[in-house]
């Protein structure tokens, strides 16, 4: 569990962003909060235009990877996939 704190701390995946492709508009992550211990995951969802904040429940796949599902599908959105954005 500690080497998991250190690669998922929030100095180093705070606002870190992953885009989701949706068959008719792009959704924008970032993340706010990732807490290992209670196994969340706070992001800012930006959709149509709207932001919202929502906290999710952190999950592990079969590799021992981290993901939260979204939307009602359960899209599987994996946390190794956010990268950092410099402009």
């Amino acid at each position: 569990m500690k080497k998991e704190n250190e690669k998922y701390s929030l100095s180093k995946m705070y606002l870190k962003e992953f885009s989701l492709i949706n068959s008719e508009y792009d959704i924008t992550f970032n993340i706010v909060d990732i807490d290992i211990d209670k196994m969340t995951i706070t992001v800012a969802i930006t959709n149509l235009g709207k932001i919202s904040v929502n906290k999710y429940d952190l999950k592990k796949d079969k590799n021992e990877n981290l993901f939260f599902e979204y939307g009602h599908l359960l899209e599987k959105i994996n946390i190794d996939d956010f990268e950092a954005i410099n402009d």
